[in-house]
């Protein structure tokens, strides 16, 4: 079967599914059915601009599973989003969520547009234009959008409202990432950030060494970096280095995070915070720490720079940080690398909850949701590390083989229609 997706994150996910397809040992035809997305619907978005010109911005959404439920993902606005990298983060949430065992399977939207050069009106009416486009996909049954690099929870609130105007009735399930007062679930802000932290509080625990007074670098300073910096802090962790993209900051004494934290709020960027010293992102990979944590962009861990690294333990709070040419180069280093499907899953698991209250219209306590959370991203972690070490496999492969597994086991029961 011809592919037609195309672009090297693309290429790269479609390698790490035919390894871990072989070691399942994977029937052919599951396997083609699992390489292609099921459905891709490509978008173009004219907008009129403050100034009176019109802008025409091109938008993806791409449902690469529905087989174990209706489609989640979340939409990204990003200069650099294309065809090919949505359908790789399709096809990484079809298996978070198999991992996960949530009733999804994976989908992902994106816009080619740098969101920060746009007034608020603008990102408004683009958001409200590509929601129209896309609602022949999207609904509560369907396909169920949610915040991503670039977006945020007002975003999925124009989401919401453009999708709930067409149907003549609100609507709060058909997204998830929505402020609490039009259906949001307390906990969402901070799922993703807190369930990378919990996830290293279980590998310290884990493997039996101590989490307090360990060093931090994290590349990456939204939401789930900002939360996820938090988190760690009041763990006892020492965050040592923070970067976004504009530039970052150093202190090998450690970093004040809420100070932090309102700086680049006040000023955008990390980048001026304090009398530290100023580092790039490229500097910020090759530091001497114990945990190393990519929580922005894709393929920023590849070739190039894996063998500079000296982190005794990578984390991947972003998707698909880490390339599969790194990999090998971090498992011959002997670093201990936590897969983005597990690490950053507490998103999609909170998203769960959000979309379970919006269905039922009966609304949780911000400590049940961040209490069941952690539970589950305990139980997640564990069963990840025991079929890993029952495998003789790396945690990625365990965690890739777990969601591929649960998968095309559905797919079988479900056969071939018609």
């Amino acid at each position: 079967m011809k592919n037609l997706y195309d672009g090297d994150t693309y290429q790269d996910s479609l390698k790490k599914l035919k390894n871990a397809s072989a070691m399942l040992k994977l029937e052919d035809w599951i396997l083609d059915r699992l390489s292609i997305p099921h459905r891709t619907l490509i978008v173009n978005c004219p907008v009129k601009m403050d100034d009176g010109t019109v802008e025409v911005f091109s938008g993806y959404r791409v449902q690469h599973n529905n087989t174990l439920g209706p489609c989640k993902g979340g939409i990204r606005y990003h200069p650099d989003v294309d065809m090919g990298e949505v359908a790789s983060l399709a096809m990484n949430m079809t298996w978070k969520c198999g991992l996960t065992e949530l009733p999804f399977g994976g989908a992902k939207g994106g816009i080619a547009v740098d969101p920060y050069s746009l007034s608020q009106n603008e990102l408004e009416r683009l958001t409200r234009r590509y929601t129209a486009e896309i609602l022949p996909l999207i609904g509560p049954s369907k396909d169920i959008p949610a915040p991503d690099m670039g977006t945020n929870s007002q975003v999925m609130a124009w989401v919401m409202d453009t999708y709930s105007m067409t149907e003549g009735f609100t609507t709060p399930a058909v997204v998830t990432g929505k402020p609490v007062i039009i259906g949001g679930t307390y906990g969402r802000e901070e799922a993703t950030g807190f369930g990378v932290a919990y996830v290293i509080e279980n590998a310290f625990e884990y493997y039996k060494k101590k989490l307090q007074g360990s060093t931090v670098a994290i590349q990456g300073f939204g939401n789930v970096g900002s939360y996820l910096a938090l988190k760690l802090e009041e763990m006892g962790c020492k965050i040592i280095a923070v970067s976004d993209h504009k530039g970052g900051v150093y202190n090998s004494q450690g970093i004040d995070i809420t100070k932090l934290i309102n700086h680049a709020h006040s000023n955008g960027t990390v980048s001026e915070f304090g009398k530290f010293d100023k580092i790039n992102n490229k500097d910020l990979f090759t530091l001497d720490c114990d945990i190393l944590i990519p929580a922005a962009i894709s393929g920023v861990i590849n070739r190039d720079n894996a063998s500079d690294i000296k982190a005794q333990l990578i984390v991947e709070a972003a998707n698909c940080p880490t390339t599969s040419e790194a990999d090998e180069i971090l498992g011959d280093m002997g670093i201990l690398v936590i897969p983005d499907i597990l690490a950053n899953s507490g998103g999609v698991i909170v998203s769960y909850f959000e979309w379970v209250q919006g269905l039922q219209e009966y609304y949780w306590s911000k400590k049940a949701v961040l209490t069941e959370l952690k539970k589950r991203m305990k139980k997640l972690f564990k069963k990840v590390s025991q079929f890993s070490v029952a495998n003789k496999t790396d945690l990625r492969t365990a965690a890739l083989m777990l969601g591929i597994q649960r998968v095309s086991e559905a797919r079988k029961l479900r056969g071939v229609y018609p």
